[in-house]
């Protein structure tokens, strides 16, 4: 697991993430995301409502890993989008992803 994912899994830990494509949605919506994941392996649909929310409401959007990575970063088994509630996090989060 690259340290982007280690990243993901210590916020997850911390209780500032959410995943699952409602809590997602609903945590944009109301801007307490700070940073959207959306897996590779999610469907053109998925990706462009976030693609779109995000870019909507000025919070960082980023599509990495397929959905069982994401799943095992955030403690489930697949998830296709996890949100970043935590500021340091999801700046530390860009930084790996943004430096691979």
């Amino acid at each position: 697991m690259n340290k982007g994912f280690s990243m993901i899994g210590l916020a997850t830990r911390a209780g500032k993430t959410v995943a699952g494509e409602f809590s997602v949605e609903k945590a944009v919506r109301q801007q307490k995301a700070k940073l959207v994941i959306v897996s590779e392996d999610a469907s053109d649909n998925t990706k462009k409502l976030f693609r779109n929310k995000c870019s909507y409401y000025g919070i960082p959007y980023i599509v990495s890993g397929s959905r069982s990575e994401l799943g095992r970063a955030s403690g489930n088994r697949e998830r296709v989008s996890i949100a970043v509630l935590d500021e340091a996090f999801s700046k530390s989060i860009i930084q790996i992803f943004n430096g691979q």
